[in-house]
């Protein structure tokens, strides 16, 4: 009966572990909406070609990290088009 007991703990502990590492927290969506908010601000600033963003606007992590990284990427694209010229 011991057995089993350790094994289910054992069970339940790697289940609750692979939720935990799948879900996402505030840093990775965060991370999520700077990436997409860079490479539109970039690709849009520069008229490289237009972006597809994942646009989960209702998660404030997501568009506080697209709101940052759309000004950073604008930002990289006037200093590289500054130095071009």
């Amino acid at each position: 009966m011991n057995k089993y007991k350790t094994l289910n703990i054992i069970i339940l502990s790697t289940v609750i572990s692979i939720i935990c590492g799948c879900s996402s927290n505030a840093s990775s969506r965060y991370d999520s909406g700077y990436s997409d908010g860079y490479a539109e601000g970039y690709n849009t600033e520069c008229k490289i070609r237009a972006t597809l963003v994942e646009g989960a606007w209702d998660d404030k992590d997501y568009s506080q990290g697209y709101q940052v990284g759309r000004v950073a990427g604008v930002a990289d694209c006037r200093v590289r088009n500054s130095i071009k010229q």
